[in-house]
């Protein structure tokens, strides 16, 4: 399947843009997901379809810990990673009007499935943008983060997607990213979540409950103090399963 790239496809405004307007168009349902997934095209001029995942409210498995709406989740992700400025997560918006109800739609990037945090970690080279998405994830408290949850890029740009377990008000992290226990978190990171302070963007009062924005600010303000990447808390299994 051929996804977005920086050099055929339009620039991540645009693409932001589109998602929000474009006419969607199903093409099939993306087999490995436990919640149903579609890829679809959207009815956009250019030398390649411009696709998207659609996550429906309406295909969500209900969960004992998280309420309804995960799809909100990871348009949140997306909102943060922006606030940020890290650029983790793909454009991500909410739509009304999807084929088959309201959901999310994240923009399809052309992506080296053989690569993965672990392969990518192995490698080497990439440690800074692997701690930058560590932090990300203890900032949302990423429920989980597989390691097939890191993609890269067809430019070797890294992505993370599947954030719909995100965001809980109660500690919730699960990860494979636990290569950065004790270290100190870069200075550029503490930048940014400072940066950030006690003033989150407005587009989260919609997507997220008070005491979920709440808590957010009470990540950031926890990092912010250790200074390091924290251990495993011992409350809960600290790995997703599966592991990619």
């Amino acid at each position: 399947m051929t996804g977005w790239t920086p050099d055929v496809g339009p620039d991540l405004g645009t693409a932001i843009e589109e998602l929000g307007s474009g006419e969607l168009t199903v093409e099939g349902r993306l087999p490995w997901s436990s919640n149903l997934t579609f890829l679809v095209s959207l009815g956009t001029d250019g030398p390649v379809p411009l696709r998207a995942v659609y996550k429906p409210a309406g295909g969500e498995q209900a969960l004992w810990d998280f309420p309804d709406g995960l799809y909100r989740r990871e348009v949140a992700a997306f909102v943060l990673s922006e606030a940020l400025g890290w650029g983790i997560v793909p454009p991500t918006v909410a739509r009304e009007d999807g084929p088959f109800g309201a959901g999310s739609l994240q923009l399809f990037v052309e992506a080296d499935y053989e690569e993965h945090y672990f392969t990518v970690f192995d490698e080497g080279s990439r440690s800074a943008e692997l701690r930058t998405i560590c932090a990300f994830d203890i900032v949302a408290n990423n429920a989980d983060r597989k390691s097939g949850h890191v993609l890269m890029g067809s430019d070797q740009r890294l992505w993370g997607i599947d954030h719909g377990l995100c965001f809980h008000h109660q500690h919730k992290l699960r990860t494979v990213i636990w290569d950065f226990v004790g270290e100190e978190v870069p200075e550029g990171i503490l930048v940014d979540l400072a940066r950030l302070g006690s003033s989150l963007p407005e587009a989260l009062d919609e997507l997220l409950s008070e005491p979920e924005r709440e808590a957010i600010l009470g990540r950031i303000t926890a990092l912010l103090r250790a200074g390091r990447f924290p251990e495993p808390t011992g409350d809960r299994p600290p790995y997703p399963w599966p592991l990619v």
